[in-house]
């Protein structure tokens, strides 16, 4: 048994493998994923519950304007597109969970989604605007949105629900980075 233990590599070269649905720093196993505050689950739930309103308001009238004219298929599909809708909210706080993003040594990795999972690298080289976003409901909590502009437009990258100093701090430090390694313009 000591001799099996002997065989193993120093846990400092063993590489980290990634644990289904774990936070253990994916990519390399050693950075945790910064997360954004967990108060723009709120703000998720918000817009998803004011959808759920306004399809409820929409069906309201139009039973009340159609009576019982109103074909089967419609009667069926508004309380369907509500629970739809419905679970969409429940899963706002996992959705937030789901987002983060890594400052590396050359670019920053980003990444959302639960089933459909999104990680874009973006070179700091590259970044050509970093602009901080506060609607009202945002503002309200304190968070911001922090955009990311490069020349492809397939890297529209947007880091939601960061607190408003992080997301200063994140986008003066953005600019210094993209400052120093300018590449290609």
């Amino acid at each position: 048994m000591s001799q099996d233990f002997a065989e193993q590599p120093p846990a400092a070269h063993r590489p980290v493998e990634p644990r289904p649905g774990g936070d253990d720093g994916w990519p390399n196993g050693q950075v945790p994923w910064q997360r954004v505050s967990p108060s723009y689950a709120w703000a998720d739930l918000a817009v998803n519950l004011i959808f759920v309103l306004i399809l409820a308001v929409a069906a309201g009238v139009a039973f009340v304007a159609a009576g019982d004219e109103l074909p089967l298929l419609p009667k069926l599909a508004l309380p369907a597109l509500a629970l739809i809708l419905l679970i969409n909210a429940l899963l706002a706080f996992r959705r937030v969970r789901a987002i983060g993003y890594i400052l590396r040594e050359d670019d920053l990795l980003f990444r959302r989604g639960i089933m459909f999972e999104r990680i874009v690298a973006v070179p700091y080289g590259r970044l050509q605007l970093v602009d901080i976003n506060r609607g009202p409901l945002l503002r309200a909590l304190g968070l911001s949105t922090l955009k990311f502009v490069t020349a492809s437009a397939a890297t529209g990258v947007q880091l939601p629900g960061l607190k408003e100093a992080d997301a200063e701090a994140l986008r003066d430090r953005l600019v210094s980075l993209a400052e120093t390694r300018r590449s290609g313009l």
